[in-house]
């Protein structure tokens, strides 16, 4: 390789420019952050503020200035705790950090308005915080989805491996190409590119402010899927948080059953009776599904196609679907049954999703790495449901397999908020849809 020392005149710049253009990189980077979440940072605004004012309406307050400074304040947050995840750029926990974010700014916030001696509602705080947390947690799992700005990948005598991964969106450049030192990110390839030759050009990437990475693990993260064949259980190898959140994580499933039971069993209700009167029983579908380990379950849906309707995948408009019960499937409404499963230890709220003992034995003998999905609970929804959707053949199999060993491999509470985020999201669109 060349020994690049050009100054001014042209190629890789000297130490004085590295400097000086490493810092309007770093500030572009801050603006166009901001910029992607910014609507976020806004609605959380407004929604706190409409809440607080409520509140305060609901208490019959009527001293409208104090509740505009308070407003006012509590608009501060999101922007403030906005500008705080900006600067930190990456994060391993995007929702975690967003909420802490929000939580040490709102509590600045409040310290202050109070040591102002503005009368204040600190009920109107209780309900405005769990807005903040919840806002800020969102905007940064967007900001950290989104940032990954210009992103190139560095020559090297494996390069087609990496591009057929990648794909052509990600360019190829050489320390000589124009705007090798134009980038946000340059990927790396971890046996390459770590030696001696490649020393100075690290360096100069690193001087820039341009963050380097290994393309594989680029990949995993971009994709949001691993590889089959590169899946191995020595790669599992969890944090303590990850392993703080897998205890806990029952407690959560069975708290938000809980919660949710009430209502639950009103809308279940409703459902039963309906699937009833229009159809006769059974008003349950029940089918025995793969679990955790490998174990066997039934799984418990509501039965929203005729009887004697068969196995066969579910097709658009497809007519064996009972009249009216379309809109139970679009919501996942027809999923209702399952919180018995979840209350029973059969399944979590989020997770790979439980496949029929069938297909999961035909999966098994022809993808010896499908037996590894079992290592968690499966869910209600997951990382594949949210990603790929439903697969109708075993090569969808194989993909959703990808996402759902990317969800063994990286298991925590941002991860299983943003799927939930997503499956919301999903659900309203799909149903807009129609």
């Amino acid at each position: 390789m060349k020994t690049h020392n050009r100054g001014k005149s042209g190629g890789v710049p000297d130490l004085l420019e590295i400097v000086k253009r490493g810092a309007l990189v770093r500030r572009h980077r801050h603006f166009s952050d901001w910029r992607s979440i910014s609507l976020v940072v806004l609605a959380v605004a407004l929604v706190q503020c409409g809440v607080y004012v409520l509140v305060m309406l609901l208490a019959a307050r009527s001293d409208w200035w104090n509740i505009a400074r308070t407003c006012a304040g509590l608009a501060l947050v999101p922007v403030a705790a906005g500008f705080l995840l900006v600067t930190m750029r990456q994060n391993q926990l995007p929702a975690t950090s967003g909420a802490i974010a929000a939580s040490v700014v709102f509590v600045f916030v409040v310290a202050v308005l109070s040591a102002l001696r503005i009368p204040v509602s600190y009920t109107g705080f209780a309900w405005t915080f769990p807005v903040a947390l919840i806002g800020m947690a969102y905007a940064n799992l967007r900001l950290q989805r989104m940032k990954r700005g210009r992103v190139a990948l560095l020559d090297h005598p494996g390069v087609g491996e990496a591009r057929k991964v990648l794909g052509p969106a990600v360019p190829v450049i050489t320390p000589d190409s124009p705007d090798a030192f134009d980038y946000d990110c340059v990927l790396i390839d971890p046996e390459a590119h770590h030696n001696p030759e490649w020393a100075q050009v690290m360096a100069r990437f690193y001087m820039l402010g341009i963050e380097i990475a290994a393309w594989p693990k680029y990949a995993e993260g971009f994709l949001g899927r691993v590889a089959i064949e590169d899946f191995d259980l020595a790669h599992v190898a969890y944090t303590p948080t990850q392993i703080y959140y897998s205890k806990i994580k029952r407690a959560i499933d069975l708290a938000a059953v809980l919660v949710l039971a009430p209502v639950a069993v009103v809308v279940g209700a409703l459902i039963w009776i309906y699937i009833r009167l229009i159809d006769g029983g059974p008003v349950f579908f029940v089918q025995l599904r793969r679990g955790y380990g490998g174990s066997v379950f039934r799984l418990y849906k509501f039965r929203t196609m005729r009887k004697g309707a068969g196995e066969a995948a579910t097709q658009t408009d497809d007519a064996r679907i009972l009249p009216g019960c379309r809109i139970l499937r679009q919501l996942r409404l027809d999923e209702l049954p399952q919180l018995i499963n979840i209350a029973r230890g059969d399944m979590s709220w989020i997770g790979p999703r439980p496949v029929s003992v069938d297909i999961a034995r035909k999966l098994e003998r022809s993808v010896p790495q499908y037996i590894n999905r079992q290592l968690v609970l499966p869910g209600l929804t997951g990382w594949a449901q949210v990603s790929h959707g439903y697969a109708s053949n075993l090569d969808e199999e194989r993909t959703k397999l990808e996402y759902d060993l990317y969800y063994v491999k990286n298991i925590s509470f941002d991860l299983d908020l943003l799927i939930l985020f997503k499956t919301v999201s999903t659900i309203m669109l799909r149903y807009k849809s129609k």
